[in-house]
């Protein structure tokens, strides 16, 4: 489904080299890592959002490094849901109206299921910003989660949450990958939910290292 081969990246000094992944559908994987060892950048670029210093990303048979900008934008919006530690909703829109966006500009039904399975049903008509810190977190996944991805990136998707909704919440998206054939990449500091995972890695001295899976 998706193949990172050879990847490298740098800043101001090097995060990471060779970095090699294969992503198959219906798995979940997760990379751990220190904080600052780059994890999330290889989440970026695997995402689209970062283009590597060097190597290749495959995703249907493309390096999606060497497609055009409206091309990138299809894969992103259509294929791709990307769960950042941060919410990103839209302040001035409900719950509901942010959700139903993902799924007008995707063309896919919400399904009413995962909003219960999430504990957010009832918030639909309320504005984001009326919201707590955990509500928007689970409305942010279920904005992804409408778009049907064929493959969810997520950077520490629970961070904002209690342990009990945490579980619940890394449930609904293994759930979500291995009913829809889909794949769940988590990036994570948190050898718990990485435990979940089908596989593991571990960043480190700027090498990625399979430790399971």
């Amino acid at each position: 489904m998706l193949q990172a081969i050879n990847l490298s990246h740098s800043f101001e000094y090097p995060l990471f080299s060779e970095v090699n992944l294969d992503i198959k559908a219906g798995s979940t994987t997760a990379i751990v890592g220190a904080s600052g060892s780059g994890k999330s950048t290889i989440l970026h670029i695997l995402s689209t959002l970062l283009k590597p210093k060097s190597g290749e990303v495959i995703f249907g048979g493309k390096n999606l490094y060497s497609l055009k900008d409206d091309e990138l934008l299809k894969i992103r919006r259509q294929d791709f849901g990307i769960i950042f530690q941060a919410h990103y909703l839209f302040r001035g829109f409900s719950a509901g109206e942010n959700i139903e966006l993902a799924s007008i500009l995707s063309g896919q039904k919400i399904d009413k299921n995962i909003l219960e399975r999430l504990g957010i049903a009832g918030l639909m008509s309320q504005k984001a910003s009326e919201l707590s810190g955990g509500q928007q977190q689970r409305i942010s996944i279920a904005r992804v989660l409408a778009k049907r991805p064929k493959i969810i990136f997520a950077d520490e998707p629970t961070g904002n949450l209690d342990s009990h909704t945490a579980a619940d919440v890394m449930s609904v998206l293994c759930e979500y990958a291995k009913e829809q054939s889909s794949a769940l990449v988590l990036v994570t500091h948190d050898e718990r939910l990485a435990g979940q995972m089908d596989a593991q890695f571990g960043l480190e001295n700027e090498k990625l290292n399979q430790i399971r899976g």
